[in-house]
């Protein structure tokens, strides 16, 4: 049997099957019960529809029933249907947690509407709390939602043969395009996981103490030094050495990251004893660090030795199909950081979106989505983003449309791996109207086969 939408409670004989039509040509599901203890037995914590019950019965009455629900899931919207006398009471309800109620005779039009607000709510409801368990997750290793554009699978195309292996990575990107993110699933799907993921930002750390940041000091090495303290090296070992903005290294520091490098020895300053590692470096660089080695601006040995693997993380403006989704996964994220709500975009504002130029890249979309859970649609009217990029399109409607219509259809062909009778099913339409419109935007099924 289907799970229903709508639980209806009602002692009526008459007006179950007359709810039961009602809500059938609404194609809202429903399931009808003469008592309240009845349909208690149907509810659980995991139920994803509403209740509707009327608030006089016989035995257990409305407001015992919205009690008993609620100890199973206060979440649950509990609307009330009243006579004309029972409105104090009915108040009176909602006040102990009702989500509604709504006056008998009712009114077809407003109750339809009611159901659908308290069905929509539930259903926020349960994203809400399934994120928060992710979210618990995440604490732990596991892998990060990167994207399932064409680009980003051939991002993770490179990477999967690596990722049992040590072999050093060197990530370039521009600002803002996810290289942390990348580097923290490639050690936690590797066997490094276990252990410590150590990042430094070489760009960020003042000249003067980037050196003890990364291979520590002795006590009395220095002027402050009061006592030993263990770098980001060490620290890393058996696991693995973020490097952000390697090229912000100083060049004197690059020879003795080199020597670490080759040696798989690490010096703390004020030592002369030196500490076995095993650790992976992953780097990564905003700039073209072979045209910067060439200019003799940053190491060629150490260059070469950073770069057994490179990975070209392609900025978002080239891999908009992602947009979407990555949008309603930060949105959720934040809905549950801040305990909000999140209202997921229509198709004119996801569109919006698809046609912004995204100079701040995965960081900006971020910023924009706890924006949008925070502020509502008004966050999306600004005109620029946090990064300065205008979020007004001058595209017409049907420009907007065009954009957000390759998208959808991008994503099914990810989805389906290519599969055009899947992706028909998946998007509801016929064959010659997938391919006339695959044909309109330039897009081969072959590109999205494994």
């Amino acid at each position: 049997m289907t799970t229903p939408s709508v639980i209806f409670v009602d002692d009526d004989p008459d007006i179950r099957p007359v709810m039961e039509q009602t809500l059938a040509l609404e194609e809202i599901s429903v399931a009808c019960f003469a008592d309240g203890a009845s349909a208690l037995k149907q509810v659980r914590p995991e139920f994803e529809g509403i209740v509707l019950c009327d608030y006089n019965m016989p035995g257990m009455d409305g407001l015992e029933l919205l009690q008993n629900i609620q100890g199973i899931d206060q979440d649950i919207p509990v609307i009330l249907l009243t006579g004309q006398g029972d409105i104090s009471t009915a108040v009176s309800a909602m006040q102990q947690g009702a989500y509604d109620f709504i006056e008998k005779p009712f009114d077809h039009d407003e109750l339809i509407e009611l159901l659908r607000h308290a069905l929509e709510k539930r259903h926020l409801a349960l994203e809400n709390r399934r994120l928060k368990a992710q979210l618990r997750q995440l604490a732990k290793p596991g892998p990060r939602i990167l994207g399932d554009s064409p680009s980003m699978q051939r991002v993770m195309a490179t990477i999967e043969p690596i990722l049992d292996i040590s072999a050093n990575v060197l990530l370039h990107g521009e600002t803002g395009s996810g290289k942390d993110a990348l580097a923290r699933y490639i050690h936690e799907s590797s066997p490094r996981s276990a252990h410590n993921f150590v990042a430094i930002n070489c760009g960020a750390v003042p000249e003067n103490l980037i050196e003890s940041e990364l291979f520590g000091h002795e006590a009395g090495a220095f002027t402050g030094a009061d006592k030993r303290r263990i770098g980001k090296i060490e620290h890393a070992h058996r696991g693995t050495l973020f490097l952000d903005e390697v090229e912000s290294m100083p060049m004197p520091l690059q020879v003795k990251l080199l020597r670490v490098l080759e040696e798989l020895r690490v010096e703390r300053l004020g030592s002369n004893q030196a500490v076995d590692v095993d650790v992976r470096i992953i780097a990564a660089t905003k700039a073209d660090l072979k045209k910067l080695s060439d200019d003799g601006e940053f190491r060629p040995d150490l260059y070469y030795r950073l770069n057994v693997v490179k990975v070209d993380i392609p900025p978002l403006r080239d891999r908009k199909e992602d947009i979407p989704n990555l949008f309603h996964h930060f949105a959720l994220i934040a809905a549950a950081r801040y305990d909000r709500e999140s209202v997921p975009l229509d198709a004119r504002q996801a569109a919006r979106l698809m046609q912004h130029s995204w100079p701040g890249n995965v960081r900006e979309l971020r910023n924009l989505a706890e924006r949008y859970v925070l502020l509502g649609p008004a966050a999306l009217e600004g005109n620029e983003s946090s990064d300065g990029g205008n979020l007004t399109s001058r595209q017409t409607l049907s420009e907007l449309m065009d954009g957000f219509e390759r998208s959808a259809i991008v994503s099914a062909l990810n989805t389906c791996q290519g599969s055009i009778k899947d992706t028909m099913v998946q998007l509801g339409i016929a064959r010659k109207t997938l391919y006339d419109k695959m044909k309109k935007h330039g897009l081969d099924k072959a590109e999205f086969k494994d």
